[in-house]
């Protein structure tokens, strides 16, 4: 049976309440001398830092691309956690996903399974990890939550407006946890959440504008038809977009060390400006204390025209503007950089940089807001499952920074201004907008 994380269980299985690292939301005083008292019977649990067999959580990890193998490779050394199943299309993936975990454990109890529905379907899988193509995120985020599974999956979130609404509120209809993959307001360093702080403070003044370096919209696929070697369910891999040929640039055979480039192609993500934009553009989100909101329109570039399939290089300048008047521009160097009426930052990975550079060296004080800095992605949401809290890329956080990626997009395929209202999830008083929320699905693949 899932398991049910009390407060209670969770410190004496972590040795207390010194134990539990930064999670959203305070513990309040009479939850702090609860856990002190817990703390006295950490000893019955096992050693300090560990967490007895009956307390792991059960997790079951969905797709075994580079992405998952690389967390499956730290969560096997985790001992608050147990992989006890893993899945994908491809019997070579798969297969090499199984021998990591049982050499790991030093077994051969890893169950490895087509379906990801065979994973759902376990009782003894509280939690599953998706780094599955983002066609399928929206789908199998659905069938996990009404499997009463938490969820952690992998950006971007979705592949349509639609689809990140939707996850919002399968995970809210089913109490779930989840974490969406932003690793960037975690372990990429604490630069991005410093470089929050300080605009969140003022430190830049009114913040004008933002510009994002992301790269390309996706564009619609025509890549022809190879041979297809037997141990791929290709149709499966497709899922809910429309039946094609096989191609290998969509799914390379086997184990291979590289991101696969179906994320250029629009029935399987929105390319590049999702892809590494749901990253700087959740950053600019955390800063503008939009993680409940978001931009009110979006503009294309001056003097474009509608493009279904933009040109690699040539799509750059369309723009978000939010309530306040602040303006967020895809294009400029790598990452994002924010530019106030006193001030600049930048920021993307291993980088921080200020103009003037007093900005950063003036320490917070001690009224000025703080974000949380977990430190690890995994932590958090493991410890918010026990918890039952949300995490710090909560499934809003997620579904909100990537519909800013969305709207770039469909500015550029559609080439006219959009208004968005935030909190309604609308194109306000333009049906034709509406209609463009969404993409085509193959029959049996409904978001209901």
């Amino acid at each position: 049976m899932n398991r049910s994380f009390s407060r209670r269980r969770f410190l004496a299985a972590s040795g207390g309440a010194l134990a539990v690292p930064w999670v959203v939301g305070a513990a309040s005083p009479a939850q702090a001398a609860s856990a002190a008292q817990d703390s006295t019977r950490a000893s019955a649990a096992g050693p300090p830092g560990t967490t007895p067999p009956s307390e792991r959580i059960g997790l079951g990890v969905i797709g075994v691309g580079i992405q998952n193998r690389s967390h499956l490779g730290r969560l096997v050394k985790r001992n608050d956690v147990r992989v006890l199943a893993v899945c994908d299309v491809d019997t070579v993936r798969r297969e090499a996903a199984k021998k990591l975990v049982d050499e790991a454990y030093g077994n051969s109890d890893c169950a490895a399974y087509v379906e990801d529905g065979d994973v759902l379907a376990r009782k003894d899988i509280d939690a599953v990890v998706i780094a599955t193509p983002d066609h399928w995120h929206a789908i199998q985020v659905i069938a996990a939550c009404r499997a009463k599974k938490d969820i952690y999956c992998e950006k971007p979130l979705s592949l349509s407006i639609a689809e990140a609404k939707r996850m919002i509120d399968i995970v809210r209809e089913h109490d779930r946890v989840f974490q969406t993959g932003s690793q960037q307001r975690t372990e990429f360093g604490a630069i991005f959440a410093r470089a929050c702080e300080l605009v969140r403070n003022g430190r830049i003044g009114k913040v004008l504008n933002v510009s994002v370096g992301v790269g390309d919209p996706s564009t619609f696929c025509t890549l022809p038809e190879e041979p297809l070697e037997p141990g791929l369910e290709w149709n499966r891999w497709l899922g809910p977009a429309a039946a094609r040929p096989y191609n290998s640039v969509l799914s390379p055979r086997g184990v291979h060390g590289h991101y696969p480039k179906w994320r250029e192609y629009r029935e399987y993500s929105g390319g590049y400006t999702t892809d590494m934009g749901a990253h700087h553009f959740d950053i600019v989100q955390w800063a503008l204390k939009a993680d409940e909101s978001g931009p009110v329109l979006v503009t294309p570039p001056l003097g474009w025209k509608a493009d279904p399939n933009p040109k690699p290089g040539t799509a750059r300048g369309a723009a978000l503007r939010y309530a306040n008047g602040t303006v967020v521009t895809h294009g400029g160097p790598s990452g994002a950089t924010f530019i106030g009426t006193d001030g600049m930052i930048h920021v993307d990975r291993g980088r921080i940089a200020s103009v003037s550079e007093e900005i950063l060296k003036t320490p917070l004080g001690e009224n000025d807001e703080k974000l949380p800095r977990p430190g690890d992605h995994f932590t958090d949401w493991i410890d918010c499952i026990r918890l039952r809290r949300r995490p710090v890329c909560d499934v809003e956080v997620g579904a909100r920074s990537v519909t800013c990626c969305h709207l770039i997009n469909l500015a550029y395929w559609y080439g006219r201004p959009l208004r968005w209202d935030p909190q309604t999830w609308t194109f306000s008083g333009d049906p034709e907008a509406e209609l463009w929320k969404d993409v085509p699905r193959r029959e049996g693949y409904s978001l209901a």
